[in-house]
């Protein structure tokens, strides 16, 4: 039996996990550092797939992100969009661990390969961010 000492540390430790986040994704706010300055806006997923030509796909919808997948000339990648800062630096924390590139917004985030990202990044703005890196010796030297 869970002992109430330790529920309420279950309960805690997302939000701390959050809060030592903020300080890290501060790094990814919504200014760019693109050539032409552009600021990256706080967008919907449909202003998003606007400003990229996509119709995205596969939509889902919960209470505080929504997510679509594009496949445009530009390349295939995901669109999220949050409602708060606070729902995204959380997501950002969950995904980063398992790799990946991603281009941060103003509570918006696109998921793609780096070279897609630096095409969309002239549209939308944002931050190219690396999720963590696992090596490129996974899965091989097995014979």
């Amino acid at each position: 039996m869970v002992s109430r000492h330790h529920l309420g540390l279950l309960k805690t430790v997302p939000l701390c996990a959050a809060v030592l986040a903020l300080p890290l994704a501060a790094g990814c706010g919504a200014k760019s550092d693109a050539a032409d300055g552009k600021t990256a806006k706080p967008a919907s997923l449909a202003e998003l797939a606007k400003q990229t030509d996509c119709s995205p796909t596969g939509k889902r919808k919960v209470k505080d992100l929504e997510q679509g997948n594009c496949k445009t000339s530009q390349g295939r990648y995901v669109l999220l969009s949050f409602t708060t800062d606070n729902g995204m630096n959380a997501w950002l924390t969950e995904a980063k661990p398992w790799g990946g590139t991603y281009l941060v917004g103003a509570r918006w985030v696109v998921v793609s390969q780096q070279k897609t990202l630096e095409t969309l990044r002239k549209d939308l703005g944002g931050k190219i961010v690396q999720g963590d890196h696992h090596g490129s010796g996974h899965g091989t030297g097995h014979g």
